[in-house]
């Protein structure tokens, strides 16, 4: 997207991992299911590129979906672990466009990104996708050195095991998330079930063998490819 707004990397760690759906944020629609439609970005056009990438944090599974019923994908950037997800190239504007829909705002204006940039976090609100994260800065240069955002619940993990609001995602967000990173070519449709049923608030509730008997209605092409990875920032320790 030459001559264009500053680009950004879009870390998308639940249903957005899919393209197919982010297409929605990005072109405005209404998804087939859903009682929402969304209107779309500034600019609708798909990203530059997607890359398979894993973060540093762990993602879980909480609260609930109107839409799929069941939990909903969340990132802890603190949490012991690695998350997987999808970065999407996209212009600062897109980026902005999409955090606003998935904070039930109307899109239109550019997020002030400079916060986030140099602390690693900022919020915009207390709701459950009003937080920014940038969770690392990355140790190749397979995301050319452009920095890397996501979205998420200000809140942190809750403790597995305990009453903090943990919730099984239903079968068919699970599906769209399975689709999402399968579809990346980073791995094999048995480790992405294996990943996402030990993923607190799904472990316990499925096993790899259930969710790698969803229908999956994306394969890559070509054997699996090492996924993009971030490491935290020394200076935000």
């Amino acid at each position: 997207m030459p001559g264009e707004s500053p680009r950004v990397w879009y870390a998308a760690y639940g249903t957005n991992t899919r393209a197919e759906r982010l297409d929605y944020y990005l072109a405005g629609g209404r998804p087939p299911g859903a009682v929402r439609e969304f209107p779309g970005c500034r600019d609708p056009r798909a990203p530059e590129r997607s890359v398979a990438l894993v973060l540093p944090g762990r993602v879980y599974f909480a609260t609930e979906s109107p839409v799929w019923g069941g939990g909903r994908a969340f990132y802890d950037p603190a949490a012991d672990g690695t998350a997987w997800g999808v970065a999407h190239l996209l212009t600062v504007g897109q980026f902005s466009d999409i955090a606003a829909q998935e904070m039930y705002r109307e899109p239109g204006d550019d997020l002030d990104l400079a916060e986030a940039l140099a602390t690693g976090r900022c919020s915009f609100g207390p709701g459950r996708y009003e937080t920014l994260v940038c969770p690392g800065v990355l140790d190749d240069g397979d995301i050319d050195g452009l920095p890397v955002l996501t979205f998420t619940a200000p809140w942190p993990m809750p403790e597995e095991g305990g009453a903090g609001g943990l919730r099984p995602p239903s079968a068919a967000y699970l599906r769209q998330v399975a689709a999402g990173l399968y579809g990346a070519g980073a791995w094999r449709s048995a480790e992405v079930a294996a990943y996402l049923a030990g993923c607190p608030g799904a472990a316990g509730h499925w096993t790899p063998e259930a969710v790698a008997a969803l229908s999956v209605p994306t394969a890559p092409t070509g054997p699996p490819g090492p996924p993009s990875r971030c490491r935290p920032d020394p200076r935000r320790s």
